[in-house]
């Protein structure tokens, strides 16, 4: 058999037809048949040859889809001109957490949490080892350094906060949350952090969380 000239092309088709095909289907109800039927006369074997199940694509397209929104966490990460709580602002900003937004809301996760529970367990997954190990534990350790932040369990309090802001502040699981539900929950999570010695900017939350209610009652 042949090889294939342009692998990195034939792995881009499969994530391109797969994203979509989760975006207007659902991951529980696209199958490799519907991707393979997707693919213009490319076969099982070649979505096989570089993916070991359903699992790892969507694993890939989501990693795909969420690298511009990683790429600009880790510019604000690296950024020396400001401190450490500076950039956890920076980070719970609308110009950081609405990009994300409209990712979910194009995978369906706004409209129906249950039926997309593995792309749902993915998030809770990332939201752990991406978003609070990669961006706010280091940047709550940096503040600690500068002395902008004073918070005795850096690692606990960057778990906790991604959490609450990905899994809860965020309705991903209630779907009944109005806006003003939203912001109260928004206050709850700047005394928790403010708590913990963080500072995120209580007006900071609320344009955030104005933001994503703009999104979310969109029509």
């Amino acid at each position: 058999m042949a090889r294939n000239k342009y692998p990195d092309r034939t792995v881009e088709k499969i994530l391109d037809v797969a994203f979509g095909l989760f975006c207007s289907k659902g991951y529980d109800n696209t199958s490799i048949s519907d991707i393979v039927a997707g693919l213009d006369g490319l076969t099982k074997g070649a979505i096989y040859h570089h993916f070991d199940s359903k699992e790892a694509i969507l694993d890939a397209a989501f990693e795909r889809a969420m690298a511009p929104i990683a790429q600009a966490r880790r510019a604000v990460r690296e950024d020396r001109g400001y401190n450490g709580a500076q950039k956890l602002r920076d980070i719970v900003s609308p110009e950081s957490v609405v990009p994300q937004v409209e990712l979910w809301q194009r995978m369906g996760l706004l409209n129906d949490p249950i039926a997309n529970a593995r792309i749902l367990a993915t998030e809770y997954r990332d939201s752990l080892s991406v978003s609070a190990r990669l961006f706010l534990q280091p940047l709550i350790e940096e503040g600690i350094a500068d002395g902008s932040i004073v918070c005795p369990h850096p690692r606990e309090a960057a778990e906790a906060l991604s959490l609450l802001a990905n899994l809860w502040l965020i309705p991903l699981f209630d779907q009944e949350a109005t806006r003003d539900d939203m912001l109260a929950r928004g206050n709850v999570l700047v005394d928790m952090a403010s708590a913990l010695g963080i500072d995120l900017g209580r007006n900071n939350v609320r344009a955030t969380i104005e933001a994503v209610a703009d999104i979310l009652h969109r029509k």
